[in-house]
Protein backbone atom coordinates (compact mmCIF):
# COMPACT_ATOMS: atom_id res chain seq x y z
CA UNK A 1 0.00 0.00 0.00
CA UNK A 2 1.27 3.33 -0.83
CA UNK A 3 1.73 5.88 1.65
CA UNK A 4 0.67 9.74 1.35
CA UNK A 5 2.48 12.56 0.61
CA UNK A 6 2.88 15.04 3.30
CA UNK A 7 0.51 17.77 1.56
CA UNK A 8 -0.01 21.65 2.15
CA UNK A 9 -2.97 24.06 0.71
CA UNK A 10 -3.90 27.25 0.94
CA UNK A 11 -7.19 27.45 -0.96
CA UNK A 12 -7.64 31.49 -1.31
CA UNK A 13 -4.01 30.75 -3.00
CA UNK A 14 -5.44 28.10 -5.33
CA UNK A 15 -8.55 29.89 -6.01
CA UNK A 16 -6.61 32.83 -7.23
CA UNK A 17 -4.38 31.31 -9.97
CA UNK A 18 -1.61 30.92 -7.56
CA UNK A 19 -1.62 34.26 -5.98
CA UNK A 20 -1.90 35.64 -2.48
CA UNK A 21 -5.18 37.46 -2.13
CA UNK A 22 -5.45 41.30 -1.22
CA UNK A 23 -6.74 40.44 2.24
CA UNK A 24 -3.44 38.44 3.44
CA UNK A 25 -1.34 41.06 2.29
CA UNK A 26 -0.02 44.98 3.88
CA UNK A 27 -2.65 46.48 0.84
CA UNK A 28 -5.65 44.93 1.95
CA UNK A 29 -8.27 47.12 3.93
CA UNK A 30 -9.25 48.01 7.20
CA UNK A 31 -9.55 44.58 8.92
CA UNK A 32 -9.16 42.73 5.66
CA UNK A 33 -5.27 43.55 5.62
CA UNK A 34 -2.59 41.53 6.95
CA UNK A 35 -4.14 38.52 8.32
CA UNK A 36 -2.39 34.75 8.32
CA UNK A 37 -4.45 32.94 5.38
CA UNK A 38 -6.54 29.71 5.95
CA UNK A 39 -3.97 26.36 5.55
CA UNK A 40 -4.65 22.64 5.68
CA UNK A 41 -2.58 19.73 5.41
CA UNK A 42 -3.11 15.77 4.76
CA UNK A 43 -0.96 13.01 4.78
CA UNK A 44 1.26 13.26 8.69
CA UNK A 45 3.14 10.33 8.69
CA UNK A 46 2.61 8.31 12.02
CA UNK A 47 5.58 8.94 14.58
CA UNK A 48 5.40 12.63 13.66
CA UNK A 49 5.68 14.76 16.90
CA UNK A 50 5.06 17.88 15.71
CA UNK A 51 4.56 20.05 12.60
CA UNK A 52 6.70 23.31 11.78
CA UNK A 53 5.26 26.21 8.65
CA UNK A 54 7.63 28.53 6.95
CA UNK A 55 6.65 31.11 4.69
CA UNK A 56 9.09 33.05 2.46
CA UNK A 57 9.21 34.72 -0.17
CA UNK A 58 12.04 33.86 -2.64
CA UNK A 59 12.11 36.49 -4.90
CA UNK A 60 12.68 39.34 -2.44
CA UNK A 61 14.65 42.70 -3.46
CA UNK A 62 16.33 43.34 0.36
CA UNK A 63 17.10 39.43 1.42
CA UNK A 64 16.43 36.35 -0.04
CA UNK A 65 14.44 34.64 1.17
CA UNK A 66 12.57 36.86 2.81
CA UNK A 67 10.68 35.27 5.69
CA UNK A 68 7.40 35.98 6.17
CA UNK A 69 5.87 33.69 8.89
CA UNK A 70 7.54 30.81 10.86
CA UNK A 71 5.15 28.53 13.29
CA UNK A 72 6.99 25.48 15.24
CA UNK A 73 5.60 22.77 17.31
CA UNK A 74 1.89 22.50 16.28
CA UNK A 75 0.55 19.54 17.16
CA UNK A 76 0.51 16.79 14.19
CA UNK A 77 -3.09 15.54 15.09
CA UNK A 78 -4.57 19.73 13.81
CA UNK A 79 -5.01 19.50 10.43
CA UNK A 80 -4.40 23.18 9.63
CA UNK A 81 -4.35 26.73 10.82
CA UNK A 82 -7.90 28.95 10.54
CA UNK A 83 -7.39 32.53 8.31
CA UNK A 84 -6.19 35.43 11.28
CA UNK A 85 -4.49 32.50 13.48
CA UNK A 86 -1.56 34.70 13.60
CA UNK A 87 -1.81 37.89 14.92
CA UNK A 88 -4.36 39.91 17.31
CA UNK A 89 -2.17 40.34 20.40
CA UNK A 90 -0.23 36.99 19.79
CA UNK A 91 -3.07 34.70 20.41
CA UNK A 92 -0.77 31.97 18.55
CA UNK A 93 2.24 32.55 20.61
CA UNK A 94 1.90 29.86 23.61
CA UNK A 95 5.31 29.13 23.92
CA UNK A 96 7.29 27.99 26.75
CA UNK A 97 8.76 24.39 26.09
CA UNK A 98 7.49 22.47 23.33
CA UNK A 99 4.37 24.69 23.42
CA UNK A 100 3.42 25.93 19.82
CA UNK A 101 5.32 29.41 19.47
CA UNK A 102 5.28 31.89 16.16
CA UNK A 103 8.86 32.91 15.27
CA UNK A 104 10.37 36.38 14.44
CA UNK A 105 9.70 36.95 10.75
CA UNK A 106 12.21 39.22 8.30
CA UNK A 107 10.74 42.69 10.03
CA UNK A 108 11.57 41.42 13.51
CA UNK A 109 8.09 41.03 14.34
CA UNK A 110 6.33 37.85 15.67
CA UNK A 111 3.96 35.85 13.52
CA UNK A 112 2.45 36.92 10.15
CA UNK A 113 2.84 39.60 7.92
CA UNK A 114 2.00 39.46 4.28
CA UNK A 115 4.31 40.82 1.52
CA UNK A 116 3.72 44.65 0.78
CA UNK A 117 2.54 46.12 -2.18
CA UNK A 118 5.19 45.94 -4.70
CA UNK A 119 5.41 42.28 -4.22
CA UNK A 120 2.92 41.10 -7.14
CA UNK A 121 4.81 38.30 -9.28
CA UNK A 122 7.13 37.29 -6.44
CA UNK A 123 6.92 33.62 -5.41
CA UNK A 124 5.61 33.42 -1.55
CA UNK A 125 6.82 29.76 -0.50
CA UNK A 126 4.88 27.58 2.10
CA UNK A 127 6.54 24.58 3.30
CA UNK A 128 5.35 22.41 6.29
CA UNK A 129 7.93 20.12 8.16
CA UNK A 130 6.86 16.66 10.00
CA UNK A 131 8.97 16.82 12.60
CA UNK A 132 10.28 13.62 14.98
CA UNK A 133 10.57 16.03 18.10
CA UNK A 134 9.06 19.04 19.81
CA UNK A 135 11.44 21.88 19.22
CA UNK A 136 12.58 23.88 22.34
CA UNK A 137 13.58 27.24 20.30
CA UNK A 138 13.46 29.98 23.21
CA UNK A 139 11.73 33.53 23.41
CA UNK A 140 12.59 34.39 19.67
CA UNK A 141 12.94 31.43 17.41
CA UNK A 142 13.09 32.01 13.63
CA UNK A 143 13.75 30.05 10.74
CA UNK A 144 17.67 29.06 10.09
CA UNK A 145 19.42 31.75 7.69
Amino acid sequence: MAQETLRLVCLPVSAHDGRLPRQYTLEGQGAKKDISPPLEWYGVLGGTRSLALVVQDIDADERVPWMHWVVANKSPEEKGLSEGFSGAGGNANTGGEGGLQEGVNDLKQPGWRGPVPDCHGHHIQFRLYALGDVLSLGNKASAPV
